[in-house]
């Protein structure tokens, strides 16, 4: 954490500003998590000064225990006067300007440039910005800053992100057993007297993934066929799965704080040969994304290298036909962490958020899609690139189209 706030000082003198000022709804926003680390507060800020101590303002004396854990300078409740604020009922702006005014003071800063991060509200954002603007506060963006500075994991957050990815892991698992249990009737999937739905299987996935406490809070992909053609398509509930059809499951669970990202392209039964064509072309752009993720390489040089191998398969991409809704049609990758999607990047982006570097954790997923086929493919691992420059996969499952493989 002292790395992190000896960078973020340089960033600072960069911007021309004395502070970053985090502003949060609990001590779980992705602004603060990176210099607070697990702990359960609610509304509070971050005073981060250029030079001197940070300093971590709460507002209810419940908390004074967590606030104690993250080791920094505290602003306490009795410090900025909660009793009166509390009686005066004042409205949530004036509340969130009163308490940044109060914990500026106290960090012994004067009117001028601060960077503001943080999640909230963004009209009460704005309107005590106003208010405290017209103190002479000036206000420079300042979330870019702290996602710079969560780019390189830590060995404990590379540990979070890897207890999730076994989770997801177990899942993809939990979904294969069913899929590999199902029989054919009727040209459909049957397992257990009833036909085998989407919903059976995301309801499987859900509870493995629960079993290991992890939640799913932007949901996952459960795409059958013409569905999984389409990236975002989640899946219809309803729709009854049926033999030599594609199926992406896609999963993003996320643990206390930390997400993981995964995904697995299933066929039951032999694959028509497009689809077992389209696989193989992704299988070998995966393997491709691997050889040239090393540090120091652009995310986008990634991306153009396995655009011309899957160009070399007859394949649409968006450097040969930008805008393409058929054949690969996104980036190959993002970082993972406190959000789903985070830097490395792997758009055309001139900065440093564009460059692998060792501690980054980042997906590497190609795809290819036909909706008009009635398929889609991904294959998706979660990978960590080392300090040695290697590459560790966090998500080590089959990649194979027969869920069989999996058991």
């Amino acid at each position: 954490m002292a790395d992190r706030f000896a960078e973020l000082s340089t960033r600072l003198e960069e911007l021309g500003c004395e502070a970053l000022l985090v502003l949060a709804r609990s001590a779980q926003d992705p602004d603060l998590v990176p210099f607070v680390g697990s702990v359960h507060i609610g509304e509070c800020q971050l005073v981060a000064p250029r030079s001197g101590a940070a300093r971590l303002a709460f507002l209810t004396p419940m908390e004074r225990d967590e606030a104690a854990a993250t080791g920094l300078a505290l602003i306490t409740p009795e410090d900025l006067d909660h009793t009166r604020w509390q009686s005066e009922a004042l409205e949530p702006a004036d509340l969130t300007a009163w308490v940044a005014a109060r914990a500026l003071e106290l960090s012994g800063l004067t009117p001028g440039r601060v960077a503001l991060a943080g999640h909230g509200p963004a009209g009460v954002i704005q309107a005590a910005c106003a208010r405290l603007s017209k103190d002479g506060w000036v206000w420079v963006p300042g979330n870019s800053i702290v996602l710079a500075l969560r780019k390189r994991k830590t060995e404990a957050e590379v540990e979070a992100i890897r207890s999730a990815a076994a989770g997801a892991c177990e899942a993809f698992c939990a979904v294969a057993r069913l899929l590999a249990a199902a029989t054919v009737i009727d040209g459909a999937l049957w397992l257990e007297g009833e036909p085998l739905r989407v919903a059976r299987l995301r309801a499987e996935a859900g509870r493995a993934l629960s079993s290991r406490g992890l939640e799913q809070p932007k949901g996952n992909i459960v795409a059958p066929g013409d569905e999984a053609g389409v990236p975002h398509s989640a899946g219809t509930d309803e729709r009854v799965l049926r033999p030599g059809e594609s199926l992406v499951v896609d999963l993003y669970p996320r643990g206390p704080l930390f997400f993981a990202d995964c995904t697995r392209t299933f066929c039951v039964g032999d694959p028509p040969e497009p689809l077992a064509r389209a696989w193989a072309a992704v299988r070998a752009a995966l393997e491709r994304a691997y050889e040239w993720s090393v540090p120091g390489v652009r995310g986008w040089s990634v991306q153009e290298s396995v655009c011309a191998l899957l160009t070399e398969h007859g394949e649409l991409t968006p450097i040969s036909s930008p805008g393409t809704t058929v054949g690969y049609v996104h980036n190959l990758g993002h970082g993972v962490g406190l959000d789903l999607h985070e830097q490395p990047t792997f758009k055309k982006v001139s900065g440093a958020e564009g460059v692998l570097r060792e501690g980054d954790v980042f997906t590497l997923e190609p795809g290819l899609y036909h909706p008009e086929q009635g398929f889609g493919v991904r294959l998706e691992d979660l990978v960590r690139l080392g300090d040695d420059g290697t590459l560790e996969n966090l998500t080590p499952l089959p990649y194979e189209l027969d869920p069989r493989a999996y058991l």
